[in-house]
């Protein structure tokens, strides 16, 4: 990426989500930094990620998400090559019952 100032911005957007107390916090800084597609698409991977970890098949998945193959792919891969991100929150979630 040839953003000027890449890492210190993202540094900067991590420090401030990490200052997040609740959902409605959440959800007005989500609302306030994207557009509704962008939360659409960032959403909608994340419902993928969950449906892939638990053994869903993409069939089920595109029907249920609405997601493309690729993108149901493209979020696998993420799941086998990624830095295990989706999976740390989603054991924080199992352990909680949410």
């Amino acid at each position: 990426m040839a953003y000027k100032n890449f890492e210190s911005n993202l540094d900067f957007l991590y420090d401030l989500i990490l200052l997040l107390e609740n959902k409605e916090q959440c959800a007005a800084l989500f609302d306030d930094l994207c557009t509704p597609h962008e939360l659409a698409a960032m959403s909608q991977r994340a419902v993928v990620a969950r449906r892939l970890t638990q053994k869903r098949v993409y069939s089920d998945i595109v029907a249920e998400t609405g997601a493309s193959t690729a993108t149901v792919s493209r979020v696998n891969r993420s799941l086998v090559l990624g830095k295990n991100g989706y999976q740390t929150l989603f054991k924080k979630l199992d352990e909680t019952g949410e």
